[in-house]
């Protein structure tokens, strides 16, 4: 008598395990169980016994470190971000929403390396050959003969071409259209994401061979499929930026060959993507008029300052019984915390007007150094202030509406000098470190928020 095969209930929002179908999971979703085969496993003896026989540890004292062979990929941003060119045997992540330029950044690295007489493997789970063809036309100045394409679904053809053909680089569009025959689960599933991301990272661990997989991300921006692809894969990037705008942000989330603190920007033309060196000037084109409730803020991203413009508009509410809190690129609790301290410690009355806050340009700033920018926008635009436009705000607000140091503070205002900016605001304890060391920028050192007014509203 054949001996039934095993199957279990897996969620397709978490990967949770199940034995029995069960109307919600335990991370909230509802009806999100599929009945996925149980793929046979070794007896635990059999595998105990098969992996202690060559397990030796070592003293870590003795272990030496690698110098890792990077390559070029021919696109500075891109090459800042990795922390200086895709090491060989990596495996590389990189998500963002549809249309956002995923494909075309990975074509024409594709071509770049391709181009220095390196193979180069283009697998397509989405698009035909004859697309992929159209693209490169559009983006790429010259296709290389050494760049191949593959439009393919089923992981274990991919491996085949990749024994047969053994490329020096590999991309994957997308992990979420690849299938292994093992598994009888429908690709994109989370069975099938987790499987085909094993067979890639052995692939490319065994080759020596670095590996681009492209994936699709959730509503909320989060990488679809099982969180265990992030953790297997060695860097994963994340493509920002409005469709309707030409500016692109590439971002590190994890890197294991380098910083997570670099940022790279690139400017959406009809030729494809092109780097942007000079970030700040892109954000800051149109500032050159005051405005009220226009203030200049700044954060260090990796090895650069970037300077960008913070707006509000504050406006009495429409009379519904609320009021509206609006905010583009700034935390919406953050925004409600400098509210609250704005009211109570600088006595504005917020309470009965609309508020709204954007980011020019689209970046979304990390951290908190930019609180102080969205104070005064606030203060700016409530007070019908028009602040000076070479004047540059940071730092951190508190609850108690004092200000905290941030970092970075004395290579920003370097920066911010040699733009051209005259003032600038920002934290005493910051602020004292810098006084004899900068010349041709007044520095105004504040301790709280009110001062910070006081010092924003002097002429």
């Amino acid at each position: 008598m054949a001996k039934k095969s095993k199957t279990v209930f897996v969620c397709q929002e978490c990967g949770y395990e199940s034995s029995k179908w069960m109307g919600q999971c335990v991370c909230g979703a509802w009806n999100s169980f599929v009945e996925e085969k149980v793929l046979p496993e070794l007896k635990e003896d059999t595998r105990r016994r098969a992996s202690a026989r060559d397990a030796r540890p070592s003293a870590l004292k003795s272990v030496g470190t690698l110098s890792y062979e990077r390559i070029d990929t021919g696109i500075g941003e891109l090459n800042r971000v990795l922390g200086g060119g895709i090491v060989k045997g990596s495996l590389t992540l990189i998500s963002g929403e549809p249309g956002i330029g995923k494909s075309t950044i990975i074509i024409q690295t594709a071509a770049n390396i391709a181009s220095r007489g390196l193979k180069v493997l283009y697998v397509s789970g989405e698009e035909s050959e004859e697309q992929i063809r159209l693209r490169a036309d559009r983006v790429c100045s010259e296709i290389p003969g050494t760049l191949f394409v593959l439009a393919e679904t089923n992981m274990e053809n991919v491996e085949a071409v990749c024994g047969e053909m053994k490329p020096d680089f590999l991309i994957v569009d997308s992990i979420q259209t690849m299938y292994s025959g093992e598994l009888d689960s429908a690709p994109g599933s989370i069975s099938q994401v987790r499987q085909t991301g094993n067979q890639l990272m052995r692939l490319g661990k065994t080759g020596n061979m670095p590996i681009f997989i492209v994936a699709h991300v959730t509503k909320s921006g989060d990488l679809a499929g099982p969180k265990t692809v992030e953790h297997l894969v060695d860097c994963v990037l994340n493509f920002t930026g409005e469709r309707d705008q030409e500016l692109r942000i590439l971002r590190s989330y994890k890197n294991r060959f380098g910083t997570t603190s670099e940022i790279g920007a690139f400017m959406m033309e009809g030729t494809g993507l092109t780097e942007v060196t000079d970030i700040s000037a892109t954000f800051l084109e149109n500032s050159g008029e005051n405005a009220e409730g226009s203030v200049t803020t700044a954060i260090y991203e990796g090895s650069r300052p970037v300077m960008f413009e913070i707006q509000s508009l504050v406006t009495p509410a429409s009379g519904m019984g609320f009021s509206r809190r609006t905010s583009v690129g700034i935390d919406n609790t953050r925004l409600s915390m400098i509210i609250a301290v704005m009211e109570k410690k600088a006595g504005l009355p917020l309470g009965g007007q609309d508020i709204y806050v954007n980011v020019v340009g689209g970046i979304r700033p990390e951290g908190t150094g930019t609180d102080l920018a969205v104070a005064l926008a606030i203060f700016s635009s409530f007070k019908r202030v028009t602040p000076d436009s070479r004047t540059l705000a940071l730092g951190e607000v508190g609850l108690t509406g004092d200000l905290r140091p941030v970092r970075n503070a004395e290579k920003i205002v370097k920066e911010a000098a040699r733009l051209g900016y005259e003032r600038i605001i920002m934290p005493a304890s910051n602020a004292d470190k810098l006084k004899d060391s900068l010349k041709g920028c007044m520095i105004a050192g504040v301790r709280n928020i009110n001062e910070a007014i006081r010092a924003f509203g002097a002429k």
